[in-house]
């Protein structure tokens, strides 16, 4: 039915070779019929007659079919050049730009495509181009004004407790960043990257920030959301640029929260761009094409076995600090600072520090808020707020135990039979396992 229809509009055109409707169906049913030499010399010929977006589309799209995505984006260039761009047009820019391997480029058009189509889903498109499970936030285009730099008002004043972790950053830390030239004498740079680890809501976050202000540095606090992106390729971009950022600001704090998320095992990885994301940050920590001198990359994670190796390789995050449950001076420091300016009545702080072992700060905070609760239903009936008592918390004590009790179940684990270099000796220290 095809071929007669063909030969009919051919007998057709014979007697009026410029009636360019007559020419369009014919190139449109040459294209249908996979003809593409034909369809090609038919549009080349309806271009130069009407050089309109529909008979350059048609010419594009022929090209495209015969493998020529060259050729195809040179046409689909000029038409959204003119202003001419719809949806079709420019998802036929993003295919042909994909067989090209241009990736950046389809990423632009495909993301102005979808504007015209937000529900369309293609695919092969979105295998290539989009990271499943990410939504895109249109309102936070990854700039390098959109990273919060800080000034941070505290230091280890404010850090309540943890002394051998405080004298323990100043040697690693401090001491590097506030006498460069010493360090310098001897051939070393200053900054690199320290990892914090331990159960979560022991103030490894906290602690980072008071390093920060210890030396007067900027501070700059990465989580994944600031970093991954649904576009493949720009999440790479987003880590660069955070990278750049810091070292126009020295001296400058890096600091990665739950850095496992980000650097977990590339042998984990089933995606080929979280590969990709993990070699992107090696490259930057390393400073191989700008140099980090200046910065200090400190990483915060609860699981430690699940990074990477290689970033513990030396010049990265080769040193390792572990930030355990506060201790008893410290936990008295966290209840006198959470209850400060609260009704309080005799409050003996240092019989709560005692009895709550092993809480972390996060902890403390969920027991006082318990026992808030309690104190704020019994002033519903007058409306005056009664202080809270050492009795109150204790009770409050009972219906919230310690969290990292279970962090330290899995720890223990890994301390006693993944632990061949000493890594995680401090774990076994903490539990009385080792002395």
């Amino acid at each position: 039915m095809d071929d007669n229809s063909i030969k009919n509009l051919r007998e057709a055109l014979l007697f009026s070779p410029d009636n360019i409707p007559l020419k369009q169906h014919l190139a449109e049913m040459l294209l249908k019929a996979n003809r593409f030499d034909e369809a090609e010399t038919e549009y080349a010929q309806l271009v130069k007659l009407a050089p309109t977006k529909k008979s350059k589309t048609g010419l594009a799209q022929t090209f495209f079919l015969k493998g020529e995505y060259s050729k195809c984006n040179v046409i689909l260039e000029e038409i959204i050049e003119n202003g001419q761009a719809d949806f079709n047009v420019l998802l036929l820019h993003t295919r042909a730009l994909l067989k090209e391997k241009a990736v950046a480029k389809a990423i632009e058009v495909y993301k102005k495509a979808l504007l015209f189509n937000p529900i369309f889903q293609d695919e092969e498109l979105d295998r290539e181009l989009r990271l499943s499970g990410l939504e895109e936030d249109h309102s936070s285009q990854h700039e390098a004004a959109s990273y919060f730099i800080q000034k941070p008002a505290v230091n280890f004043n404010d850090v309540g407790g943890m002394n051998s972790i405080k004298k323990e950053i100043e040697l690693k830390i401090i001491k590097p960043l506030l006498h460069p030239e010493l360090y310098k004498a001897y051939g070393k740079k200053v900054g690199g990257g320290i990892l914090l680890y331990g159960p979560p809501g022991c103030g490894k976050t906290y602690l980072a920030k008071a390093t920060a202000g210890q030396v007067k540095a900027k501070f700059i606090s990465v989580g994944l959301n600031d970093i991954l992106d649904m576009w493949i390729g720009n999440s790479e971009k987003n880590l660069h640029q955070l990278f750049e950022v810091a070292r126009q600001n020295t001296p400058c704090v890096l600091f990665f929260d739950e850095i496992d998320a980000l650097g977990a095992s590339r042998s984990d990885m089933k995606q080929s761009s979280g590969r990709h994301l993990i070699n992107q940050f090696l490259q930057e920590l390393d400073g191989i094409e700008k140099s980090n001198e200046g910065i200090l990359i400190l990483g915060a994670t609860n699981a430690p076995w699940h990074l990477d190796p290689a970033f513990r390789r030396p010049g990265r995050f080769d040193r390792i600090i572990f930030v355990p449950p506060p201790d008893e001076g410290a936990r008295e420091s966290i209840l006198q600072i959470k209850l400060k300016n609260k009704p309080v009545d005799a409050i003996d702080y240092h019989l709560l520090a005692k009895k709550l072992e092993h809480y972390s700060g996060a902890d403390i905070e969920a027991l006082l808020d318990i026992a808030i609760e309690e104190k704020l239903e019994s002033s519903f009936a007058d409306g005056i707020p009664k202080p809270l008592t050492t009795k109150d918390l204790l009770n409050a004590q009972k219906k919230h135990r310690a969290s990292t009790q279970e962090w330290f179940a899995s720890a223990k684990n890994f301390a006693l039979f993944a632990n061949d270099t000493g890594l995680y000796d401090d774990i076994l220290v903490y539990l009385k396992i080792k002395k």
